[in-house]
């Protein structure tokens, strides 16, 4: 099958990268710059893991989310919180509807470049904070995809039922550098250490027993 892989250069979408590449024709890896802390630090781990694959790489420019929404994750908001991923404050890192987005502008894309499916790495750590990662928002997209293309463009979603550790294990067996990835929401040279994502990288790698290869400052 010819997929179109959404790519942010983090963990989880790196390993579906891999995870694509071995098992389907990946035609194009796609990352979006929406003005988030830490794009700056993710889009270069995501377009150098294309390079090592071999597949075509597009950055798709979104400058419209960071002027126009609210969220902590974006330059325009406030601080990035501290704390495990799935807390309750973490929804202040909440980009409203970016999957909608994303996603919608992959199906055209896809269907631009004649590939039949869109693959995103959403796993079920996601679904306690972000309403877009959940099982009845991504059947429901799905389903508008399949209807609104002549393609009948798919969405896979194979991560969904996962959860981080179980993507770590994944990406070990694929041989995926994790060093060469990036997830602090903060956006420093170094990960902090004490953000969500920082704090459920760190678990991933432990309950997965895998050495974690991330320099943290916390």
């Amino acid at each position: 099958m010819k997929v179109v892989v959404l790519l942010s250069g983090g963990m989880d979408s790196t390993t579906l990268l891999y995870h694509m590449h071995a098992e389907h024709e990946v035609v194009a890896a796609l990352s979006f710059n929406y003005g988030s802390k830490h794009n700056d630090r993710e889009l270069p781990m995501a377009r150098y893991h294309c390079e090592q694959l071999g597949i075509p790489y597009q950055v798709i420019p979104l400058d419209f989310i960071a002027d126009h929404f609210s969220s902590d994750l974006l330059k325009s908001g406030g601080d990035i919180p501290e704390g495990h991923y799935e807390d309750a404050n973490m929804v202040k890192t909440v980009v409203p509807f970016r999957n909608g987005i994303m996603l919608a502008i992959a199906t055209g894309f896809a269907e631009s470049v004649e590939a039949e499916a869109v693959t995103i790495a959403a796993h079920s750590g996601d679904h306690a904070i972000y309403p877009d990662c959940r099982d009845g928002f991504m059947d429901a997209f799905a389903e508008s995809m399949k209807q609104g293309t002549y393609a009948g463009i798919q969405l896979l979603k194979p991560f969904l039922g996962k959860r981080k550790e179980d993507i770590a294990a994944c990406g070990a067996e694929l041989s995926v550098d994790y060093a060469m990835t990036y997830s602090c929401y903060k956006g420093g040279d170094i990960h902090c250490g004490k953000c969500g994502t920082c704090v459920e990288r760190k678990e991933a790698f432990e309950l997965a027993g895998l050495e974690d290869p991330t320099e943290y400052l916390d």
